[in-house]
């Protein structure tokens, strides 16, 4: 993951709006949830709605399918594994390299 994508991710998630309306699609599952269950869910206006799921979808953090006149919502699981990864992948390494360099000394 580039550096560019995780900020663009990091900083729609830092929203408290989206961050409660990409929690309540994590806790959906694969299945997703409607826009009109979310919104009853999140007690916010459709237009406002909208303007979140926009941001989370733009940097893949969600992604939507239309289902006859009904639009699904899923959390992109793989998008969110990705980030998570990109934060974790190098704990600690810094920390660790100290250690390394006296045990080659």
């Amino acid at each position: 993951m580039k550096l560019e994508k995780a900020a663009a991710q990091l900083e729609a998630l830092g929203n408290p709006t989206r961050l409660q309306l990409y929690r309540i699609l994590v806790r959906a599952g694969d299945d997703g949830l409607a826009v009109g269950s979310v919104q009853g869910r999140l007690d916010i206006p459709s237009s406002t709605l909208s303007h979140h799921l926009k941001r989370l979808v733009d940097t893949g953090l969600v992604t939507q399918e239309r289902q006859a006149t009904t639009l699904i919502c899923r959390a992109n699981y793989p998008g969110m594994n990705a980030l998570i990864g990109y934060l974790a992948d190098e704990c600690c390494t810094d920390a660790c390299a100290p250690a390394v360099g006296k045990a080659l000394a």
